[in-house]
């Protein structure tokens, strides 16, 4: 078994020729929200990855095995449920309401400016339908938003060019009082 122990997030600063000819491996949600699980990559070998606790894999990421091979993350296609504004009946607004409502339930959500997606429920069908929403079963990776505290402090899947909001006690020293 080869184990894995370092993630980069996006194959942040590996050439792109690396990324070519790096194995592959392909998970659900499930076990990307894992730090600690054993998978299988395309070229066949059996990798344990033990990942600090509390880590999200994402597609698009790359792991590092002890050996130093590199093996590309890839989201798995599974059942989400995929939400949209009406366009008949109802503004795009209805999708920040949704969000809202599916937060307070504490629900893994996908956001994008055009549809959210959640993995299948069909009490939050019929919530969502009754909201004017658009809501429709189909396959697609899964990122959800990983949170307000997680590290970072903002969704894995944001720009390295994202600004970053800091306040008091954030430990960066700014030069100026906040």
């Amino acid at each position: 078994m080869l184990h894995i122990n370092k993630l980069l997030p996006a194959g942040r600063g590996l050439a792109p020729a690396l990324l070519r000819r790096a194995a592959a491996v392909v998970l659900d949600w499930d076990t990307r929200q894992k730090s600690r699980f054993d998978t299988e990559d395309s070229q066949g070998r059996t990798l344990g990855v033990f990942l600090p606790r509390g880590s999200t894999v994402r597609g698009g990421d790359v792991l590092v095995a002890e050996d130093g091979s590199l093996i590309k993350v890839i989201a798995q296609p599974q059942a989400v449920m995929r939400i949209t504004a009406c366009a008949a009946h109802g503004s795009p607004f209805d999708l920040v309401r949704a969000a809202y409502h599916l937060g307070n339930r504490h629900v893994a959500i996908e956001l994008t400016a055009e549809h959210l997606q959640i993995e299948p429920d069909h009490v939050l069908a019929e919530m969502l339908k009754k909201m004017r929403l658009d809501v429709t079963e189909q396959l697609a990776p899964f990122e959800p938003e990983a949170g307000a505290y997680a590290a970072g402090g903002h969704a894995h899947g944001a720009p390295a060019t994202a600004p970053q909001v800091h306040g008091p006690g954030c430990g960066h020293d700014h030069g100026h009082k906040h």
